[in-house]
């Protein structure tokens, strides 16, 4: 990491940036759209102010390039046809009352801004050192190829899924989504855990596994998973049986349910 002033710069300058759409749309959800590609911007403003990061850089410039547009276009789609806030930011909303707007700042804006920069880490590793490719770059590699196709395909189902009108109420519960309640959120595990693998290889300092962590922690516990599990039993009433068979996280058999 040659330039950790400069990206942590720039994340809070695109977070505050985004802030006044989201005052004068009422609608905190925008930030959403900007999660990924804002990843994908930090790793080309390393690729402009170093060197050029070899062929371990170009690759993960690639993997994060491609990550970006592909989720980022993803949840622009679904913003539009939701036609307004995420319940999460209405609840949060509610919560702050006539102090949203600057609440809104200080806590979804500028906490994103520096998860993003912190999560970014290992991105930044892999593309300010040059050491040799190794093993680790291959691993590295085929998890974040891996996450990538993982949480791209389980968006393609459960968006295919949540279009059939004969599915309202019902709970998803074929393809990935048999194996884990939440296989789009494990792709994007395997993703960051595969850049740190890259970074660690690349010769980056060993504190940058703060990144994949943080992020591990956001999508079992936080803003992922956990806040779907807190939520999703209110509105689907099938959910129950299907957590009792299916493992919330990692991809597993679901298990078999005997009779009552």
């Amino acid at each position: 990491m040659n330039h950790p002033v400069l990206t942590l710069g720039l994340a809070f300058a695109m977070m505050t940036a985004l802030w006044p759409l989201s005052v004068r749309l009422r609608d905190v959800s925008i930030i959403d759209i900007l999660w990924a590609p804002a990843f994908a911007i930090l790793g080309w403003a390393c690729v402009f102010v170093t060197p050029l990061p070899g062929l371990r850089g170009w690759m993960a410039l690639g993997l994060v390039s491609i990550w970006a547009l592909r989720l980022g276009s993803h949840i622009l789609a679904r913003w539009r046809r939701l036609g307004h806030e995420d319940y999460r930011y209405v609840a949060i909303r509610k919560k702050h009352g006539a102090n949203f707007p600057v609440a809104s700042l200080w806590w979804i804006f500028w906490m994103q801004a520096l998860l993003l920069w912190v999560i970014s880490w290992p991105l930044q590793a892999a593309l300010s050192h040059a050491a040799p490719l190794g093993a680790l770059d291959m691993l590295g590699m085929a998890m974040a190829v891996l996450g990538i196709a993982i949480e791209a395909l389980a968006d393609a189902q459960l968006t295919r899924f949540r279009a059939d009108p004969h599915s309202r109420g019902l709970v998803l519960d074929r393809g990935l989504w048999a194996w884990s309640r939440h296989p789009n959120y494990f792709g994007d595990f395997l993703l960051w855990w595969g850049f740190f693998l890259l970074g660690i290889s690349a010769g980056g300092p060993w504190w940058t596994i703060l990144g994949p962590i943080a992020m591990s922690v956001l999508l079992i516990h936080y803003s992922g998973a956990g806040l779907m599990e807190d939520t999703i039993k209110d509105r689907r009433p099938g959910y129950a049986d299907y957590v009792r068979r299916t493992s919330l996280f990692l991809p597993w058999p679901p298990r078999r349910m005997g009779p009552d």
